[in-house]
């Protein structure tokens, strides 16, 4: 049963930072890739990293670029979402998520229960 685990959220100050995990489980975790969403009250599901599994190819989302990034442990089945000079628009509940698949495709079979990270003064 593949499960997923995110933890790390919490409130933080604009400029902060933010590191984000998410445990696996249920599933050979270095055969494939694995994203991080979000989703802001009011807004659509936004896909902002993915990290494929073999070939070390990332996506970041425009609105991340240069601040957010992901890497994966494969000994811990782990996948992290590391979050520098975040902003209020940053709020939002982050998930990780996977479609069992060894590249970033756009959709996701399989999701977390996701974390809220909160950017305020």
């Amino acid at each position: 049963q593949v499960q997923l685990v995110e933890s790390g959220g919490g409130l933080v100050q604009p400029g902060g930072s933010l590191r984000l995990s998410c445990a696996t489980s249920g599933f050979t975790f270095d055969y494939y890739a694995m994203a991080w969403f979000r989703q802001a009250p009011g807004k659509e599901r936004e896909r902002i990293s993915c990290l494929s599994a073999t070939d070390g190819r990332t996506f970041y989302a425009d609105s991340v670029k240069g601040r957010f990034t992901i890497s994966r442990d494969n000994a811990k089945n782990t996948v992290y979402l590391q979050m520098n000079s975040l902003k209020p628009e940053d709020t939002a509940v982050y998930y990780c998520a996977t479609d069992l698949l060894d590249f970033c495709g756009s959709s996701m079979s399989y999701w977390g229960q996701g974390t809220q990270v909160t950017v305020s003064s």
